[in-house]
Formats: C-alpha cells, sequence, structure tokens
C-alpha cells in the first residue's frame, strides 16, 4: 500500500517520547565556554558606552565582548538589513542586546551581565502605531516612521460606495502574541580548523543562520556550516531570531577559539525574541441590498517594532489577505509597517493574515447582524469559488474547496439548528456560535518567489536504507515523517527504509525558509523529482527481471515490482533491485530540484497572481458564556480545511489542532503589555497566559481535499491555516452569545461585564 493518504508512525515519535532527542543544550564539546546576553535598561536611548570592570573580574569570566569586537559587519541580513547583532551608538527597545559574557560556566556567565552598567542617555520612546503615525512622533525610521507600504487597487471605490446600499466602518485591534514553544532558542558555535565555523542550534531557516553567520564573522560561505540540531517548536518564532542568536554565539566562538553555547531562558527568550505583530485595521465596506459586497476601503498597520525584520514581508501576505475569501470588483488597500520602540516583531504561524482576518470576519458578521442574515448565508452569497477573481485580480482556476467545507463544518456543528439572534438569548450562562471563512496563499508567492525554490538529494544505501536530505526544517510539525512519506512513494520503497535528516547546510543548496506551508509541498515535490529519478534507474532491471519488453511496463511500489498489466503476478522485491543496482554499479543517488509555478504582482496596483494557489478553512466556534462573571468556556470547534491532498491524515488532524488551541489563546487570553517606559511587564509564563488543557475545547476536524495539479500528489499548503479563523469565530460566537460585539483582541471577561456592556445592563 503507498504510504501518501496513510497515518503511519512519526519517525521521531519514539526518540521524543523515551528521552534520545538531542536537542542543542544537550550538546557539547572540548573546551566549552558559556555566553550571557547584557540587554538595555530602557527602550530609546544614546548609547555612550558601559562599566564592565565589576563584571570582567567575576569569577570564571573570560571575556566581555561588544559591536567593537565584530570583525564582520554588524547586520543581522533580512529584507532592509537594519537591524545589529548588537546596539553600537543607541539602543531601540527594552532589552535590545548590547554585550556578550563569556564564561567558564553559565551561572558565572548570567552573574556577570548583571554586573554590567551601561550608560545610556534616555529619549522619549514611541510605544504604539497610534503614536508612530502622530506628526510629532520622533522620527524612528525616514521621515514617517513607515518600514514598508503596499497598496491594492482594483476597480473604482469612490463610485461602487455611491451605489453601495448600506455601507459600514469600523476598527479592529489586536495584540501582541509569544509563540510560546518549548524549547527557548539557543546555538552552540564550535570554530575548526582553516578559519572554519559551524554553528548547531534550535531554527527554522539554515540558510539565513548561514548569511547571518557569514556576515557577522567577515567569513565566506564556504567557511561557515550550520546544522539544525532537533528543534522542540518555532511557530515562525526560530525564522528570523535564531540569526541573532547564532550570530552573537559565532562571534565569541571566533574571537576565543573555543566552543560557545548561548542558551536563553524562558524569560529572555520572551524579552528578546520576534513576536506577532499588533494590529490596527481600519475597515469600510459596501454592500448591495443583498448583501454583496460591492466596494471596500481597507487600512491595515502593523507594529513592526524596533526593526523591520520581515515586517515587510508579513505585511505584504496581510495586505493580500485584508479582505478574506470573497468576491468584491472595487478594493481600494492600503498597509503599512510602523516603527516603534518595543520589541522587533517577525513571522507568527499565519504570517500577517491573523489580524486582518479578525477585522474582516467580525465585519462580516457585523453586517450580517445589521441585514438580519444568517451569518453562513451572507458568506455564501460573497464566497470565492472556481473562476471567480481574487481582489489582486488573480482566477481561481483550480483546487478551490472553500463551498464544501463552508457546507461540511456547518453541517457538522449543525449550524441551521443553534444559530439564533442574540437578542433570543437568555440566562445567566448563554450559549452562542460564530463561524469564519478563510484563505491561505501557499508559498512566499510573488513577494518572495525569488526564495521558492527547494532542493533535495536521495541516496538508496547498499541495504536499502533510503536517505533523504532537505533544506527545509523539522520543528516539531511533522515533515521528516510526510516527506519520507512523499520520497517513498516516488521512489516505491517501503516506508520504514526511508529517513529524511535534519537540515545541514554542508549538504544541500539553499531551498529558501521553512516557512509560508511551504514545506511539503516544495520539498515534497523535489524528492519526486529525486525519487523518479532514481525509480528510473531500478524500472529497466526491473524488467529484465520480469521479462517486460520496456521499463514502461513495469512498476515499483510500497516495496515489490510488478508488471502493470498484472499487479497480483510475480513480484521482484525492491531489496533485490538494490542488490543488483550495486552489482551493476549503478548510480545510487539522485538531486531533485523544484521551483514554485508562476506568479507576477504589479506592486504599483497590486494587481496579478499573488500566489499559485490557495488553502480554505471554515471554521465553527461554539461557546458558553457567564454573563455574571464574563467568562468565556469555549464548547467546540469545528473546522474544515481543504488541503488539497492529505499526505498524513493524522498528523493533519494534529495540526487543526493544536493550531485551534493558538487561535484560541490569541482570541481569549494572550498579550503582551508594556509600561509608560516601554518595558515588557509579563515576560514568564506565571503572567503571560496560554492555554492550559482545561481550556481544551471538543475538537472536530473535518479533511477536505481538492487536489492541487503541481502539488506532490495533490497536497498545498497547510499548517498555518488551522490558527488563522479561529479568533474572529470565537469572537462570533460570544456576539452570538451575549449581543457585544468585542473589535479589541483579547476577549477577556472585564470587557464582556464593562458598563457598557449590555450583558452587565442585562443583569444589572
Amino acid at each position: 500500500m503507498p504510504a501518501v493518504g496513510q497515518s503511519v508512525p512519526r519517525k521521531d515519535a519514539w526518540d521524543k517520547v523515551t528521552g534520545k532527542t538531542q536537542y542543542v543544550d544537550d550538546l557539547s564539546a572540548p573546551g566549552l565556554l558559556y555566553a550571557a546576553t547584557v540587554r538595555s535598561p530602557v527602550a530609546y536611548g544614546q548609547l555612550h558606552g558601559l562599566d564592565t570592570v565589576a563584571a570582567a573580574t567575576y569569577p570564571g569570566v573570560v571575556r566581555i565582548l561588544t559591536a567593537k569586537d565584530i570583525p564582520g559587519r554588524n547586520i543581522n541580513p533580512l529584507v532592509l538589513d537594519d537591524q545589529v547583532f548588537l546596539a553600537e551608538t543607541e539602543v531601540r527597545f527594552w532589552g535590545e542586546p548590547i554585550a556578550l559574557v563569556v564564561a567558564e560556566t553559565p551561572e558565572a556567565a548570567y552573574a556577570a551581565a548583571e554586573l554590567v552598567k551601561p550608560d545610556i542617555t534616555p529619549l522619549t520612546p514611541v510605544l504604539s502605531i497610534r503614536d508612530a503615525l502622530k506628526p510629532d512622533a520622533p522620527r524612528l525610521y525616514k521621515s514617517d516612521n513607515v518600514f514598508s507600504s503596499y497598496t491594492i487597487k482594483r476597480g473604482d471605490t469612490a463610485t461602487a460606495f455611491a451605489r453601495a446600499a448600506k455601507i459600514y466602518e469600523r476598527e479592529y485591534e489586536t495584540p501582541y502574541q509569544e509563540h510560546a514553544y518549548l524549547e527557548p532558542n539557543g546555538m552552540m558555535a564550535v570554530p575548526g580548523a582553516e578559519d572554519q565555523m559551524t554553528v548547531y542550534g534550535s531554527m527554522q531557516c539554515p540558510f539565513y543562520v548561514h548569511d547571518a553567520v557569514s556576515q557577522i564573522l567577515g567569513l565566506p560561505r564556504n567557511k561557515v556550516r550550520i546544522v539544525q540540531t532537533a528543534t522542540g517548536g518555532g511557530f515562525g518564532g526560530k525564522e528570523d531570531f535564531p540569526s541573532v542568536v547564532a550570530g552573537q554565539a559565532a562571534l565569541a566562538a571566533r574571537v576565543l577559539g573555543r566552543p560557545v553555547k548561548l542558551i536563553y531562558k524562558r524569560e529572555e527568550d520572551i524579552i528578546g525574541s520576534s513576536k506577532r505583530h499588533p494590529s490596527l485595521v481600519k475597515m469600510k465596506v459596501g454592500v448591495d441590498g443583498d448583501g454583496r459586497l460591492v466596494a471596500a476601503e481597507i487600512s491595515y498597520y502593523i507594529d513592526a517594532g524596533a526593526y523591520a525584520t520581515l515586517s515587510p514581508i508579513v505585511l505584504w501576505r496581510g495586505t493580500v489577505h485584508a479582505l478574506g475569501p470573497y468576491i468584491c470588483d472595487h478594493v481600494l488597500i492600503r498597509s503599512y509597517a510602523m516603527a516603534t520602540n518595543k520589541v522587533p516583531c517577525g513571522a507568527y504561524r499565519g504570517f500577517g493574515s491573523p489580524q486582518v482576518i479578525f477585522a474582516a470576519e467580525s465585519l462580516m458578521d457585523e453586517i450580517a447582524a445589521d441585514l438580519q442574515l444568517d451569518p453562513v448565508e451572507l458568506r455564501r452569497r460573497n464566497i470565492l469559488q472556481l473562476g471567480a477573481k481574487t481582489v489582486t485580480g488573480q482566477t481561481i482556476d483550480q483546487s478551490c474547496g472553500l463551498a464544501e467545507t463552508l457546507d461540511k463544518a456547518t453541517a457538522a456543528a449543525e449550524w441551521t439548528k443553534k444559530w439564533r439572534p442574540p437578542a433570543t438569548r437568555t440566562g445567566k450562562v448563554r450559549p452562542g456560535i460564530g463561524v469564519s471563512t478563510i484563505y491561505y496563499g501557499v508559498g512566499l508567492g510573488a513577494g518572495g518567489k525569488h526564495l521558492d525554490r527547494a532542493g533535495a538529494s536521495m541516496t538508496i544505501m547498499k541495504d536499502g536504507t533510503v536517505f533523504c536530505a532537505v533544506g527545509n526544517t523539522e520543528m516539531g510539525q511533522g515533515a521528516r515523517t510526510v516527506l519520507s512519506q512523499i520520497a517513498a512513494d516516488a521512489l516505491g520503497a517501503p516506508y520504514d527504509l526511508v529517513n529524511v535528516i535534519e537540515a545541514d547546510t554542508a549538504y544541500v543548496p539553499d531551498s529558501g525558509p521553512t516557512v509560508a506551508s511551504r514545506t511539503t509541498f516544495m520539498s515534497g515535490n523535489a524528492l519526486v523529482a529525486a525519487g523518479r529519478e532514481l525509480k528510473g534507474r531500478l524500472l529497466p532491471v526491473l524488467a529484465e527481471k520480469l521479462g517486460a519488453a520496456s521499463p514502461d511496463e513495469v512498476d515499483l511500489v510500497d516495496g515489490y515490482g510488478f508488471r502493470k498489466s498484472d499487479p497480483a503476478g510475480p513480484k521482484i522485491p525492491y531489496l533485490d533491485l538494490v542488490k543488483e543496482m550495486y552489482q551493476r554499479r549503478l548510480m545510487p543517488s539522485a538531486f531533485g530540484w523544484y521551483v514554485a509555478p508562476h506568479t507576477d504582482f504589479d506592486k504599483e496596483t497590486g494587481q496579478g497572481a499573488a500566489y499559485f494557489v490557495y488553502s480554505w478553512c471554515t471554521n465553527v466556534a461554539e461557546v458558553e458564556v457567564d454573563t455574571e462573571t464574563g467568562e468565556v468556556r469555549v464548547v467546540r470547534i469545528t473546522s474544515a480545511h481543504d488541503m488539497g491532498r492529505a499526505i498524513n491524515p493524522q498528523q493533519v488532524e494534529g495540526q487543526i489542532e493544536g493550531g485551534t488551541l493558538q487561535g484560541l489563546g490569541y482570541c481569549l487570553m494572550e498579550e503582551i503589555r508594556h509600561d509608560a517606559q516601554g518595558r515588557l511587564l509579563n515576560h514568564a509564563f506565571a503572567t503571560y497566559i496560554l492555554p492550559t488543557m482545561e481550556d481544551v475545547p471538543e475538537l472536530r476536524p473535518i479533511i477536505v481535499e481538492h487536489p492541487y495539479s503541481e502539488g506532490p500528489y495533490g497536497a498545498k499548503g497547510f499548517g498555518e491555516v488551522p490558527l488563522m479563523g479561529i479568533a474572529p469565530a470565537i469572537a462570533n460566537a460570544v456576539y452570538n452569545a451575549t449581543g457585544q460585539r468585542i473589535r479589541i483582541l483579547p476577549i477577556k471577561p472585564e470587557k464582556l461585564v464593562s458598563k457598557a456592556s449590555p450583558v452587565a445592563a442585562a443583569h444589572a
């Protein structure tokens, strides 16, 4: 039986549950030193110097390093190349790295780091999007505090609004979200002979780290090797930021000529690492008498923090997805990434989309309520289907299962039976039901197509074992398993004999980042190419053994070769073919290279094929709200997803379940708070509230398959989608229960029992 489509066991499961898996902090090296980071105590200021006398004499301290010790360039190479590894003349956010203390033990390094005294003249910080937009705001970036901006223009919104039956204008805000991965950031840098530097660590994007280490050390890339260790979660948080940690560890190792380990504690990981961008979304939407969208103008602002990092790319995706999966011929979307004096924001599962999806899906329900329509019916009248055009003018030409997800999710949740207007809800504890429909552009799209390629090597060993090296990473999502399934079927080998190893820049070329739900699609297609090439060397041998006239008459599936015309007839084991391959001295290795399908985009108008394909989803959330306490209990979430083809159904369901819980936290409890000076107030799990097992609702994942012709066995990307529409589905359910529309996340109890709340008024 082919491996694709089966819920085969995970490759890494046994080692993880038995504690055998080696994470970066489990590694060691002869002469290992430990580094700790000295951080800025203010959010914005001029840095004049450091008092290091007490720290330098602390027992066990070997060296204190500053930006002056950097032999290469003090810039982390990303999009705008503005973030420094170590601050030099100014600090731009509370907790920004200023220096490194390197010592014989981690305890000595941390203790000495506390003794370093920065000499800083504080300046007035900019701490919000609205502050950054003020005419008299300090200029943190260029003349307007805007790192990047985009425009999507289609049709004539002014004319369309003039003929709209109704126009709705609303504002929505969303908070930071901390990744809360199990394993904090960590790196170990090991210097070698001939100026070589090898860095081991927890990361999503080894080739980003490769560029960063090369740059800070001033070494050519062929002197730098990056090895991904087992990575305990990422969710986007280990896309850009590990480059900073790796660069700092490599700097210390280079200067001192000894291995150096830099492992973050949880508190400093929250302080220093990237987050989901807070946002402000201004929506203006016009509809006709039937509720069909006729015009939309959207202004989307994200708080990028002190440096641009990945914000321009995050903003681009959010801009494309700003209106949601709906038909509208007249659209004007403007978006802005704003500079502030807070921790830089970067990638987080959904990548700029959950913020605008919360706004768009909340507004869809507000429109439905005003028009006295069932929210599901309003969506049915507006959703994208085959042949329709997106806001960028792209025609949906295949693999569009949105309508089916809407039908299946609402049917499974018994929407028709359970939904009724909030005015009819009574009682102390009130039930509510809400819906969201979303779409997601797979891969990097036109905004990053220069990076959308992937390589994979495949080697058949003498015993039949197959080793595959890919440029994308396993970070807990199950990539090694899914890619092994794809590789096994492409070659025709048994799944149990196929292994995908952790990413290593010495073995594969730059295959782009492990982001944008692109790993299954991109590395999967590269493995298909390599597997089919190797299979092409085995089939002539198989044909000869079966007495077939041509390799076209035979096939190799799941470890056995047979005639296509007689699949139940004589079979040749795969291992016999491997033995013959080696005896005949046939090449046992192949390399696959895959380039993403074509996309195009006019940056001036925002028109074109933004992504080569889209994944689709409908979520239905059911809640109970205590109208006296404001407590929201999520009872059940039903999610139907079209991911093209489920390579491993069990892992698909696991992704849906995990993403749903992250979305629940984003909606109801998670937020980062700062004081008036820009200091982060809740940088521990005791004060940054996350969902626990007690918060887990009943989860109903539904798989919908509309195969994509270019995908490996029909698969599309999917990993980010489960989180993206959960917050608005819950928010809409809360409204349905209470009549209270919350437009600023998270929906905490105090917001539902405020004096202005209909919930409070009903029980006054």
